[in-house]
């Protein structure tokens, strides 16, 4: 069971709130010279920049965008999500607000991250000045630059240029600030998980679950220069996480998605948002949305809802032999202990795969306490293969690193002597099948602009044609927010 950290994910901005009312004293917004005096105050300030963490995942907004856009799954055709699937989304996202579905949306995304980093931003400016054990406070530093780090990366990767700031503000005015480029927010994120990775210890099985480790921060270093096309940097740190042996796959690739062995997964399952079914704790409603329709399977949870399903054509992409393939299928146990074939599986379309990587069985009717995975070891052994495989083509590192994968789902080897462009291929559409419903295909398809060739081929019986334009690479700025800031401006492509 999740101990301390759960509640980082429960409090949000109200851990210090309250804080402040245990000590009984009314705070406005801006409150800061009488809270952080002490530790308490403190350990309470870096709970609210946690806290959004969850705020992100409930939705879940971070899987649902990218996963929707890309070519592996894609949701029962409601108005809202299948704004993604079929591009047609505006700047106002009219459709996901008008149906309730905001935090489903990238406005989410943009709104929890700057709540983030205002957060972290407050923690990085006054925690320094407090009374308290100095490594503690090292700690605490080192996780807000971390959390910062990853809100600003969160963003860049959805929105291209951002705003980057890293000051709090005591004012509205000092609040409304202008868009820096996609390169100032890099060496921004660079500049954080550098402070952050000099600050917190390496991994032990006693580190509260839920906080990063030096590895995981390297981890997040080595995919953000990745997504930079920093291939040296990129590689020097995934293979830093690597060769420290602070983590490790799972035997059973299927274990890393077992509800029941959570604990023992964080061996490779580095950094998640530790989902909870009961209160005080947060969770998402990703299971539900993943489970069969009218809520009868007790294999994938107490409330399903059939709300997203495989393209076949991805399905069929798998090696026969492949152990992934174990996390689709195409029918279900209901609670009569009846089998319910594929073409049961949904009203929408006789083709319906299921996704079986965010199981449980016990949850408290939508309400799951799978973790969602968001940086894994495997994902660090394929950042590695790639970003050396780009330098200078293919070593026998950059195969071991991949083959570790490989082999662990059950595949054979890659063959010897492959070139550079067919060993990167290789690796992609390894990242494909390993990392698929975690809210990464669409980014590597951006990364790449493979996005314009590959989606169009992605169709089915229920979405029978999809037509990304370049502009959709990344998505708009929320217009609200523009509204509300006269500095900011929307990305080009969207004007």
């Amino acid at each position: 069971m999740k101990t301390y950290i759960k509640y980082l994910f429960a409090a949000g901005v109200l851990a210090c709130l309250n804080a402040c009312e245990l000590q009984e004293t009314p705070y406005s917004s801006i409150y800061t010279n009488q809270f952080y005096k002490t530790s308490q105050d403190a350990e309470s300030a870096l709970l609210a920049v946690y806290g959004v963490v969850g705020d992100l995942y409930a939705g879940p907004a971070p899987l649902m965008i990218s996963d929707f856009s890309a070519d592996q799954v894609y949701p029962r055709p409601v108005v809202g999500r299948d704004t993604y699937t079929l591009f047609s989304y505006d700047p106002n996202y009219t459709a996901v607000k008008s149906f309730g579905r905001a935090n489903e949306s990238p406005y989410q995304i943009w709104t929890s991250c700057y709540s983030g980093i205002e957060k972290a931003n407050w923690v990085i400016a006054r925690v320094p000045d407090v009374q308290m054990d100095a490594n503690r406070k090292t700690q605490i530093l080192g996780e807000a630059y971390f959390l910062r780090a990853f809100y600003f990366w969160m963003l860049t990767k959805n929105f291209g240029d951002i705003v980057v700031k890293t000051t709090p503000s005591t004012s509205q005015q000092e609040a409304i600030a202008e868009k820096s480029t996609r390169v100032q927010a890099y060496q921004q994120i660079y500049s954080d998980l550098e402070q952050a990775a000099a600050s917190l210890p390496s991994y032990t099985p006693s580190l509260e679950k839920g906080r990063p480790s030096k590895e995981v921060v390297l981890a997040l270093h080595a995919k953000a220069a990745l997504y930079n096309e920093d291939w040296s940097v990129a590689q020097q740190k995934a293979q830093e996480v690597i060769s420290s042996g602070k983590y490790a796959l799972m035997p059973d690739v299927l274990d890393v998605y077992n509800v029941a062995k959570e604990d023992v997964a964080r061996q490779e399952n580095m950094w998640a948002f530790e989902a909870e079914s009961t209160n005080p704790g947060r969770t998402s409603q990703i299971m539900g949305l993943y489970g069969p329709p009218n809520s009868n399977s007790p294999a994938y949870g107490k409330t399903t809802f059939g709300s997203i399903f495989v393209y076949p054509s991805f399905y069929a992409s798998f090696d026969p032999k492949d152990k992934r393939l174990q996390l689709m299928d195409t029918n279900y146990v209901n609670a009569k202990g009846e089998i319910v074939k594929q073409k049961d599986v949904t009203p929408i379309t006789p083709k319906g795969i299921l996704v079986k990587k965010y199981q449980d069985p016990n949850s408290v009717g939508s309400s799951h306490a799978n973790n969602i995975p968001i940086l894994r070891l495997a994902d660090v052994y394929l950042i590695a293969a790639e970003a050396e495989a780009r330098q200078s083509g293919p070593s026998g590192n950059a195969y071991t690193n991949i083959n570790t994968v490989r082999q662990r789902a059950g595949l054979d080897n890659l063959p010897e002597g492959l070139g550079k462009e067919e060993f990167i291929e290789a690796v992609l559409q390894e990242r494909s099948w390993e990392l698929f419903s975690e809210g990464d295909r669409w980014y590597d398809l951006t990364r790449t602009n493979k996005y314009l060739t590959v989606v169009p081929a992605a169709v089915n019986d229920v979405f029978k044609t999809r037509s990304p334009q370049p502009r959709h690479k990344y998505f708009p700025i929320p217009q609200d927010e523009i509204n509300a800031n006269p500095k900011l401006t929307q990305n080009t492509e969207w004007q």
